[in-house]
């Protein structure tokens, strides 16, 4: 009698035993080529929701497959462990950040370990170490070497609830993507990464085999603008700037500029401002600062701004043009400075007819007269109240004036990008302190190489005051000059965590390599990585930093690749009772339970099966039953004894093992497939219908007894990867040597696979109209609609009514019409 299928106790069994092993340390062999698999790395929240094991049961599957296809395999894991949430919640319960993070670290540990996943665990990295943010703080120091970093006083969006500066991309509909409170704008001085230095690079996806949406949120993200850059004149009492300068895509329409538009944060306006236009210009301000970027760019909201009371001269005509502000330019996209020209742009035409400004129509419409417009005209045209560019189209006008801007140095053509710097700057203590100094004889000074890490102080006083806690810790802020020894004060401000995500998939590389951020040799074996798996939210954050990063260390020659990540799969998301997943909802799934009542592997399995990875799916209960049910007919079959029935003929036997050879090759042709494409859910369903079909030849005992057995086999090789503690028992007490793990992957035979084939006879009315090859397993119904489908026997049909067909299994369809 077969014992019950225990998988408590048999996951147990074979985590220890695999890690006492050492089963799934990985090592360079250069015999085997590499592959290097990747999971986005978990935030430490303090535990696994079913979301992870989402992620991460399907992509371990993956791995598992290329490993058994005798490729050498990297497949890490470890803890994205510095950030705010961890901060915020630490303060709240009265502990250090880092007791409460390592205390995360060590229960989700325990629960991916549960996975019985093949990562690596000696390869693990925790970002909020001191062996791992040491490197941080030096790549730092060397994007700032190569003048990839710098500071600038610049607006930023501030969450006033978790007092920190925020990035463009956490703010979501004006709202903190952490806490949703509405986001204002402060004046800061700031450390941000040039990352506009490889705008068009990262617009670039032709080598990578990524999602097309992905591709195309970067590339809108980037953005890129081809005009022109213009200079207007300034030459205002008191200010030494001479030019205030402005981007535009249609330069063609630069003598109808009635007007400018700077930013109200724009450093000039205070300087350009008359004494009579103050007040107003300082309210509005201040109107424009309570406002996220969102709101100000709202298509929905009428255009407003203030008069500053001075002007600048249009080169092109010597006209003086009025600078009013106005809370629709953005000091952070292009110069901060926008040329109205009303008549054809439509923001620029409502504003003109508010303020009763001029409107200048420089671009006529078809059949225009000389009439004033009644809204503006934005389309292309002919060039009109234009000097000597009069007549000109506009496509020719936009290069014929780009090039007179360039000859008479007003300017000329070029390409702006939407994408801003990196604002890296955050005024928190749990983060990599930014290792900069400032000393009043030499200015801003790098920490020197040899003095990393900057360790954060264990005593810091958490306080929501806007400025970072480090602040406050004496022996942490006062320092020594490293150049002159003078007294000196250390940068408080912490790096924005995406700077340590921006490479943590090298240090897998060589994990514990002292002399550099990982060793040259080994990052030359094993990156890029081959596959890259994780959510879709990333797309314009955690991934276009990453590929930033690595271009920025290829130019300084530390790395020799282009890119991180060469393919990109994003997963889908689990929902339960047809909802996103919430606390708040209080319809979280938490996977610890289902494993400690079914097993890891069964949890594994109705992940994968639950829908196409891509899509996501509904978690429901009655179908992780169903799995459990399937894994549990498996496990009886796999170990009830077979009895081959000895009274069968020869040609019985032959027929009945020839048709489980054709499934047997067919159905690893079909994993096969199926797990190259990351389609679990159709591989799951094949692998069920083999077993179906196992258990009724069981039941038949036509086959052989080493047939039989050969098939178990390979049943057992196409579920390890889904199923490891299961396969591995199995694989064990079906007589085969330990481990199933270190196995090839089954192969088949294509002639073997191939359904065996006859031919059928098409008659329509009797008479012989085709004939069409088909599969000797072939149904009833497919056999009629592959015949009256036939190209040879559709023009016999057409206009005809069907009266019956007439089926001879095996041998013909007859369609009788009239």
């Amino acid at each position: 009698m077969v014992d019950k299928y225990n998988p408590q106790e048999i996951e147990a069994k074979w985590r220890q035993k695999w890690a006492e092993d050492k089963l799934y340390q990985v090592t360079e062999d250069d015999t085997r080529p590499k592959w290097y698999a990747l999971t986005m790395f978990p935030y430490t929240s303090g535990d696994l929701h079913i979301g992870h094991w989402y992620a991460e049961a399907p992509a371990d599957a993956r791995a598992r497959f290329k490993r058994m296809q005798g490729y050498n395999v990297l497949h890490p894991m470890g803890f994205d462990a510095f950030g705010l949430p961890a901060e915020n919640a630490a303060i709240r319960r009265g502990i250090h950040p880092l007791t409460w993070t390592m205390q995360n670290i060590e229960n989700m540990r325990r629960q991916l370990k549960s996975i019985g996943a093949i990562y690596d665990w000696s390869r693990e990295v925790i970002t909020c170490l001191p062996d791992y943010y040491q490197w941080t703080q030096w790549f730092f120091l060397k994007l700032y070497e190569h003048d990839l970093a710098y500071r600038a006083k610049a607006p930023v969006n501030w969450c006033p609830r978790c007092q920190t500066v925020l990035a463009n991309e956490q703010v979501v509909n004006g709202l903190c993507e952490r806490c949703e409170t509405a986001v204002s704008r402060r004046d800061l001085e700031q450390w941000f990464f040039r990352i506009t230095k490889y705008a068009e690079e990262l617009r670039q996806h032709d080598s990578l085999d990524w999602p097309e949406r992905i591709k195309l949120m970067q590339r809108n993200w980037v953005g890129k603008s081809v005009g022109a850059e213009i200079s207007f004149a300034l030459d205002h009492p008191g200010v030494a700037e001479k030019e205030i300068r402005v981007f535009t895509t249609r330069p063609d329409t630069l003598f109808g500029v009635t007007f400018m538009v700077l930013a109200p944060e724009h450093p000039l306006v205070a300087k350009l401002t008359s004494a009579d236009r103050k007040d107003d210009v300082e309210d509005y301000i201040i109107q424009a600062r309570q406002q996220t970027e969102i709101e100000r760019l709202s298509t929905e909201k009428e255009k407003d701004g203030v008069f500053t009371g001075a002007y600048v001269i249009n080169r092109l005509n010597g006209e003086r043009v009025p600078v009013w502000i106005a809370d629709y330019v953005l000091l952070s996209y292009g110069t901060g400075a926008v040329m109205a020209v009303p008549a054809h742009d439509e923001r620029d035409f409502a504003f003109a007819k508010k303020y009763h400004l001029p409107i200048r129509v420089v671009i006529a419409p078809p059949g225009w007269q000389g009439e004033e417009l009644a809204e503006a005209y934005i389309e292309s045209g002919t060039m009109v109240n234009s000097a000597q560019f009069n007549g000109l189209n506009s496509q020719p006008g936009i290069a014929a004036v780009s090039d007179f801007l360039k000859e008479k140095g007003y300017g000329g053509a070029t390409t702006t990008y939407r994408i801003r710097d990196w604002l890296i700057s955050r005024q928190r203590y749990w983060g990599a302190p930014i290792p900069m100094i400032y000393c009043e004889q030499c200015g801003i000074v790098p920490v020197p190489e040899e003095d990393l890490p900057v360790l954060l102080p264990e005593d810091a006083e958490f306080k929501p005051t806007g400025e970072s806690p480090l602040k406050y810790v004496a022996q942490f802020v006062n320092t020594t000059c490293p150049r002159c020894s003078a007294p000196a004060k250390r940068e408080t401000d912490t790096m924005d965590t995406f700077m340590c995500s921006s490479w943590y998939f090298l240090r897998y590389a060589s994990p514990h390599y002292g002399r550099a951020a990982f060793d040259p040799d080994k990052i030359k074996y094993w990156l890029p990585v081959d596959l890259y798996t994780g959510g879709a939210e990333h797309a314009v954050m955690h991934l276009l930093y990453a590929r930033f990063f690595v271009k920025a260390l290829r130019d300084m020659g530390l790395v020799d690749f282009d890119e991180p990540f060469t393919r990109l799969f994003n997963q889908g998301i689990i929902i339960a009772e047809h909802q996103k997943m919430s606390k708040s909802r209080g319809n979280v799934v938490t996977p610890d339970e289902y494993v400690t009542r079914l097993g890891a592997d069964t949890v594994r399995t109705y992940l994968m099966f639950i829908g196409p990875w891509e899509q996501g799916g509904e978690w429901n209960d009655s179908g992780i039953s169903g799995i459990s049910r399937w894994l549990n007919r498996l496990w009886h079959l796999m170990l009830e004894e077979y009895n081959c029935h000895e009274q069968v003929s020869a040609a019985a036997r032959e027929e009945a093992q020839q048709e489980l050879t054709r499934i047997t090759h067919q159905t690893i042709k079909k994993v096969t497939s199926d797990l190259e494409k990351m389609r679990f859910n159709t591989m799951l369903a094949a692998l069920m219908e083999f077993t179906n079909y196992l258990a009724k030849a069981g039941e038949a005992g036509q086959i052989s007894d080493s047939a039989w057995k050969e098939s178990l086999a390979s049943l057992l090789l196409l579920l390890a990867p889904t199923t490891p503690h299961l396969a591995e028992e199995l694989w064990q007490r079906t007589g085969h040597e330990y481990s199933i793990h270190n196995q090839s992957w089954p192969r088949w035979d294509e002639a073997l696979a191939k359904e065996e084939e006859i031919t059928l006879v098409v008659q329509v009315n009797g008479k012989l109209r085709d004939r069409i090859t088909v599969p000797v397993s072939i149904t009833e119904d497919e056999a009629r609609q592959l015949a009256a489908n036939s190209p040879h026997v559709q023009p016999y049909l057409e206009g005809k009514t069907m009266v019956k067909e007439i089926y001879v299994p095996g041998k013909l369809v007859n369609i009788v019409v009239r």
